[in-house]
């Protein structure tokens, strides 16, 4: 690898972090006039904590944008390499889940994630969608909708885009499930709350979901 096409990785992987560690769900919420979302619910930043606020289209708005600054710099990087745009990847997830801005404590990157799917290879995208959809609806768990979405978006990237592409989306996967940790012991305890429920004010225990 020469010292340019290094250089242009590290510029994908710093770009794609920046946009990704814009905490969309943090600015929204207090533009509303509804405080610091961190305590909401779950404290967590994303749309399915927007959602606990009870306000639909603030939750619509922080997904597309969560969305959007996953697939912002990988297709802008993509335009110069494929590279640099598994770099911008990587890097947009990492910036969601560890955004610098809120000291590193961020969400767990599932709209983030989908937006680089959709990004990277549509029909990938297209499949993690449809199986959160799917998932979701027959489950009303957003958490599992998003592991089961996500961890199975290698095996989509394989079988529809080509090897990087696979192996971006499983390293996105390790981190987006890693972020499920404690999801997943709630949800092994029956303790998980459903998508649509409503957060109360006060301070959050974590910032799981």
């Amino acid at each position: 690898m020469s010292g340019e096409s290094a250089f242009l990785l590290l510029l994908a992987l710093a770009g794609g972090y920046l946009a990704g560690s814009v905490p969309f769900g943090l600015l929204i919420t207090r533009l509303a006039g509804l405080g610091d979302i961190r305590a909401i619910g779950s404290g967590n930043i994303g749309a399915t904590n927007v959602l606990r606020t009870g306000h639909k289209g603030l939750a619509a708005a922080t997904l597309l944008l969560d969305a959007g600054k996953g697939a912002a710099p990988v297709l802008a990087f993509a335009a110069l390499s494929p590279e640099a745009a598994l770099a911008a990847a990587l890097g947009a997830v990492t910036g969601h889940v560890f955004p610098v801005w809120l000291g590193f404590g961020g969400g767990k990157g599932v709209a983030t994630a989908l937006g680089v799917l959709l990004a990277l290879a549509w029909p990938v995208g297209l499949a993690a969608c449809a199986t959160w959809l799917a998932v979701a609806a027959l489950s009303r768990y957003s958490s599992l909708a998003a592991m089961v979405a996500i961890g199975l978006s290698p095996l989509y990237a394989y079988l529809l885009a080509d090897g990087p592409a696979a192996l971006a989306a499983l390293a996105v996967a390790a981190i987006v499930i890693a972020r499920h940790h404690e999801n997943v012991r709630r949800l092994m305890r029956g303790e998980e709350p459903r998508i649509g429920r409503r957060g109360g004010q006060g301070p959050a225990p974590d910032r799981t979901e």
